[in-house]
C-alpha cells in the first residue's frame, strides 16, 4: 500500500466527526418520530380518561338523587332524605381526608440518592468522596 492513500490524522478525524454528527442528527429524527407518536397517543389517552371521569360523576350523582328517592319511597321526607345522602358524602370526605394526611405524614426524602447525588461531582472531578 502506497504511503500517499493512507488517509491523514485530519481526515480521520474529519470523517470521524461527520459520522458522529450524522449519527446524532438520526438519533434525533428517530426520538422526534416516536415521541411524536407517544405524545398523541397520551393525549388522546388522557382525553378519553377525563371524559370517562366526567361520565363518572355523573353518575354518582344520578345515584345520589336515586338513593335520596328511594329514601323518601320508605316514608322519609324528601329533606331528611337528601341530608342524609348528602352526611353520607361529608363522612367519606372527612375518611378520605384522615387517610390522606396520615399517608402524607408517612413521605420521606430519598435519602440514599440524596447522598450518592452529593458523591457525583466529586466523582467526575476524579476525586473520591
Amino acid at each position: 500500500m502506497n504511503r500517499a492513500d493512507d488517509p491523514t490524522i485530519g481526515r480521520l478525524v474529519a470523517d470521524a466527526s461527520r459520522d458522529i454528527s450524522a449519527l446524532v442528527q438520526s438519533e434525533i429524527k428517530l426520538a422526534k418520530s416516536e415521541l411524536k407518536f407517544s405524545v398523541k397517543a397520551g393525549g388522546i389517552g388522557a382525553g378519553l380518561l377525563a371524559v370517562a371521569a366526567f361520565f363518572g360523576l355523573l353518575i354518582v350523582v344520578m345515584l345520589s338523587i336515586s338513593g335520596a328517592y328511594f329514601l323518601t319511597m320508605t316514608g322519609l321526607d324528601p329533606a331528611w332524605a337528601f341530608l342524609i345522602v348528602a352526611g353520607v358524602y361529608v363522612v367519606l370526605t372527612i375518611l378520605a381526608i384522615i387517610l390522606g394526611i396520615v399517608l402524607l405524614k408517612k413521605v420521606r426524602a430519598p435519602k440514599r440518592t440524596i447522598e450518592t447525588a452529593k458523591e457525583i461531582p466529586a466523582a467526575l472531578k476524579g476525586r473520591p468522596s
